[in-house]
């Protein structure tokens, strides 16, 4: 079986770099230099990853079986800027817990 958290640990650093870009780049474009359709697109792409993100979460938590602080630490550690880079140790470590209870 395919590891649905292989899955969840991509689409989570992909969203974190989208969510670092609408901070550091897109947010002072608007807000600086009056850009606001920086905001607008980064912002459109974001809130997709976030919610392809949320999805494959949903998932790896109903196959892997995990219980509710796990998938609440994991979604937590996504509203924060630097927290996906920072759990992603930890993801690791859930994604080889998976594979070797399959």
């Amino acid at each position: 079986m395919k590891s649905p958290i292989l899955f969840l640990r991509k689409v989570a650093l992909i969203e974190a770099v989208s969510f670092l870009l609408l901070l550091g780049i897109a947010m002072p474009l608007k807000y600086v230099w009056g850009m606001p359709l920086a905001v607008k697109a980064v912002g459109w792409i974001h809130g997709i990853l976030f919610i392809v993100f949320f999805g494959a979460l949903v998932q790896a938590a109903r196959v892997a079986k995990w219980p509710f602080a796990r998938t609440a630490l994991i979604f937590v550690a996504a509203l924060l800027p630097f927290g996906p880079f920072v759990l992603d140790r930890r993801m690791l470590a859930f994604e080889e817990e998976f594979r070797r209870s399959n």
